[in-house]
């Protein structure tokens, strides 16, 4: 039988290691979390991966020990505990509460001296012990009884360490550490030692004299220099050992026996992980509550925690739908709204569905038959049964396999939740049961099947309230409801890809790079590979002995960044940047878009994600199709193999002119702004006129091309410096655009200067449909974080706004294609531009109805305008 464990963990040491291995994480309401985050991810799988019997977590109390006193230097130099870390220590505690996992701390010593003193009872009763910390001062703790876990690089890599590993290291037996370091010192700790005295000379003595002590009562026999020092240093020498051992006799009132771990409270833990918006934990401690409820079942739910509100595995009582059943249940639901939930994925179609109708009428629909897969058809037809689903358009892909579509769509969860939280949105119906009606769902069959469609009923009736009570009824109802059957649509239908077309200009391309090479190659006087960092660092800072603008821990820095600095200082550089700018793009654009073609229609079909970017707006994914990098000749000619379903049809564009700009116009109310678009004015024409003070006919294109990166990089506020890198100018001159800039549009910085302090005092800002986005960046203590918030603040309402926009307008003109019964597709959304595939005939309508829809999908203290253009495929359009 395997010995049992007991678990004793360094709190502070582990949470300053979560907190630096991962970037700041932060709750919807401005909590951060990610030192929790990172503790709670080692601590779950050390947990299943030790299993042990006791468990303790010892932190530091206060910042003044019994070391202190001895000596008021100690660990002086040590940092202060970050600011963002700082809070973070009592929602860890509050998590280990839950856990079930014992915590200690005592006033006056560190939770090394806890450790020491807790591991000592341990070996008292002969029970083993595992430490796990970051600081190698435990290692003088390890005995036979006693390993440490050694934390190394992030959060998952681990070096145990026994007896003869810590020989290995040092040399030295465990108990011989802190005579190490009485002459070696410990600069994290500011322990002296003996100076000029280092780890390895420290290493030979001890080994050689066995310890401190009888090392000092023998200083003649060293070397007359080294001995000297110690001699010299020998009090110092006490002092750093003493500071350096950990108290082994603490005066706890408690022992191993009763750190004895029995389990989670998983009550407490999930409602903890959902308040800290842990959504992949909340998963993972849902299959242990899973488990646990295989094993006790109740007709009303599975008890799992042992707190006072008790949270349950949830379990719809339902009814197997058999075949004769199915025309009284269509009756049934006729008119009524229900729980859908579908089993089932895009690839393999429909296996089950689930109907909730209320609380006592759940249904079970196995579609092992075609009558029950034409019961299916026609209860996802009839727009006479409301369905409240949880993903609608993935509920639409499985649906879309058999042919069926699905209507009478009255709510879905997903966007609902991403409305309500669009940086953390309820991703998965498992978070969202647990919020709100604190119940975890079983996993797997017909009981969890039934039970996701009675949640999903009970689930839109309150987030149905939440959206009221934060009035984006409109926005939900009016836009983005409908545009989930829209973007379905979108999908299903797909572009055409010109696969022959594709493929001669990866070959093409892949000829460009192969030349670049060799050029670079040539300019190097030498072969390297292009793609290793450290190899074209040496070329580019050892041969050639370029500035280096910045280093990494493994060496020299050659992204992006570093190579447009470089750009003017030798030939080389250029043709890097360009062999980069077309291997990626052949990599992903175009050799990455091949395998997802259907070789069956020359198709691709992108996945539009609605509930994804913080601000409203689409993006696209598998492939993405935004992300061509169109400022490239190279990038802009990968549009040429989209074309339409049919070579007599249209490719139509219709992409917003400076859409942002005209709604910073109509929030700030800027006079001169307003002006300029009412008067159909170029606007970078007339910027530059304000911020170089000259007539408009005099400015220059330069002027016109500096003063269009100031009206973009004052929407999203943009600093001096990044606005001189922009432009390639001084700070200094950038500084001055931006103040001149100001100084004309007064509205301008009013409106920014409101919006921010509005920010802060509600949490959000809102943006022209009001839509919400939450700004706990606004309330760090860090300021570079506070001022990206600043920033978020001013470009959300902006940005998110365009995004409205063009959504109503997508809605819009989808309703009048139906309407008018249109063959014209509606293909892609590329940020401010909608793509049709358009039959000739329709060609004359389609551009009237989209200019109208568009132009006219809100009122503006400005016009909307839009840019229309049509041709062959999407790069041979022609503006019309």
């Amino acid at each position: 039988m395997t010995p049992e464990i007991f678990l004793v963990i360094d709190g502070n040491s582990l949470a300053h290691r979560a907190f630096h291995a991962i970037p700041l994480l932060s709750t919807s309401q401005g909590t951060v979390t990610n030192a929790v985050y990172g503790f709670a991810t080692m601590l779950l799988k050390i947990l299943a991966d030790r299993k042990p019997g006791m468990v303790a977590v010892c932190f530091d109390k206060g910042k003044i020990t019994f070391r202190h006193h001895e000596c008021d230097t100690y660990k002086a130099t040590r940092k202060a505990t970050p600011d963002d870390l700082r809070p973070q220590f009592p929602l860890l505690k509050e998590m280990l509460s839950a856990m079930g996992i014992q915590v200690l701390e005592m006033d006056g010593y560190e939770a090394d001296d806890l450790i020491g003193t807790m591991v000592t009872l341990a070996e008292k009763e002969s029970i083993n012990s595992v430490i796990v910390t970051g600081d190698r001062d435990a290692l003088q703790l390890v005995s036979p009884r006693t390993t440490v876990l050694l934390t190394k690089k992030g959060i998952s890599d681990l070096e145990e360490y026994n007896v003869d590993k810590v020989r290995e290291r040092y040399s030295l037996d465990p108990g011989q550490l802190i005579d190490l370091k009485g002459l070696a010192g410990d600069t994290s700790d500011n322990i002296p030692g003996v100076p000029g005295v280092g780890e390895k000379t420290g290493i030979k003595l001890i080994s050689e004299f066995g310890s401190l002590e009888n090392l000092l009562q023998n200083t003649d026999c060293i070397n007359s220099r080294v001995g000297a020092k110690i001699s010299q240093h020998a009090e110092q020498a006490r002092l750093s050992k003493r500071l350096a051992t950990i108290e082994k006799r603490v005066p706890v009132n408690i022992n191993p026996s009763l750190c004895r771990w029995t389990g989670f409270d998983y009550n407490n833990l999930l409602l903890i992980f959902s308040k800290l918006e842990f959504h992949s934990l909340i998963k993972s401690v849902t299959k242990l509550i899973n488990k646990a409820d295989e094993k006790t079942e109740s007709s009303t739910g599975t008890e799992v925690g042992a707190s006072d509100t008790v949270l349950k595995t949830y379990k719809a009582d339902y009814t197997l739908v058999e075949k004769g059943d199915f025309e009284f249940l269509m009756d049934r639901l006729t008119g009524f709204k229900i729980g859908l939930a579908l089993e089932g994925n895009r690839e393999n179609g429909l296996t089950a569905a689930a109907i909730s109708l209320s609380d006592t009428d759940n249904y079970y629909i196995p579609v092992s038959s075609r009558d029950a897969l034409d019961f299916v058809s026609r209860l996802a037809d009839s727009d006479r049964i409301e369905k409240l689903c949880f993903n609608a358009k993935s509920d639409m892909w499985t649906l879309y396999r058999h042919g069926i579509k699905l209507r009478g769509l009255a709510y879905d969860l997903v966007i609902a939740a991403y409305l309500l939280n669009p940086a953390t949105p309820g991703r998965d119906i498992s978070d969202l049961a647990l919020k709100y009606l604190e119940v975890v769902l079983p996993a797997g069959g017909s009981a969890s099947l039934c039970s996701r469609a009675d949640v999903i009923r009970k689930l839109a009736v309150m987030l149905e309230k939440e959206i009221a009570e934060a009035d984006m009824e409109n926005l939900y109802y009016g836009v983005e409801l409908p545009l989930v059957t829209i973007l379905a649509e979108m999908e299903m239908a797909g572009v055409k890809v010109d696969s022959e077309l594709l493929e001669k200009m990866s070959d093409n391309l892949g000829q460009r790079i192969e030349q670049l090479a060799q050029s670079i190659h040539e300019l190097a006087g030498e072969k390297f590979n292009i793609n290793s960092t450290r190899q074209l660092g040496h070329i580019l800072f050892e041969k050639f002995h370029l500035p280096v603008i910045k280093k990494t821990k493994t060496g020299y820095s050659t992204d992006a960044e570093v190579l447009e600095e470089l750009a003017d200082t030798h030939d080389i550089v250029n043709h890097i940047i360009m062999y980069r700018q077309l291997a990626k793009l052949k990599s992903t654009y175009m050799d990455g878009l091949r395998p997802l073609i259907r070789p069956s229609t020359g198709l691709v079909h992108t996945t539009f994600n609605q509930n994804v970017t913080a601000t409203g707006r689409l993006s696209c994914s598998d492939p993405n199709l935004q992300n061509i990098p169109i400022r490239l000749e190279e990038g802009r000619t990968i549009r040429k193999v989209f074309k339409p379903h049919l070579d007599t049809n249209i490719m139509l564009t219709a992409d917003y002119s400076q859409i942002e700009l005209r709604i910073l116009a109509h929030m700030a109310k800027d006079p001169v702004l307003l002006e300029a678009f009412r008067e159909n004015q170029d606007i970078h024409t007339r910027t530059a006129s304000e911020v170089f003070g000259v007539a408009v006919h005099d400015v220059t294109g330069d002027m016109r091309g500096r003063a269009k990166a100031v009206n973009f990089g004052i929407i999203y506020g943009i600093s001096d410096f990044g606005l001189a890198r922009d432009i390639k100018v001084t700070r200094q001159e950038a500084g001055r655009y931006i103040r001149n800039y100001f100084q004309r549009y007064s509205g301008t910085r009013n409106y920014i200067d409101q919006t921010i302090a509005g920010a802060r005092d509600r949490g959000y800002v809102t943006t022209i449909l009001n839509r919400r986005r939450y700004l706990p960046d606004l309330f760090s203590p860090n300021k570079n974080i506070r001022n990206f918030g600043e920033r978020t603040a001013t470009n959300t309402p902006i940005q998110g706004s365009a995004a409205d926009i063009i959504k109503l307008a997508m809605v819009k003109i989808w309703y009048e294609l139906k309407k008018r019964n249109l063959q014209t597709l509606m293909v892609l959304q590329v940020h401010d531009e909608l793509i049709f595939d358009v039959p000739p005939q329709e060609i004359e309508e389609i551009r009237e109805l989209v200019r109208d829809c568009m132009e006219n999908a809100i009122t503006l203290d400005v016009p909307l305008r839009v840019d229309m253009k049509m041709g062959p495929n999407w790069y041979d359009v022609k503006k019309i």
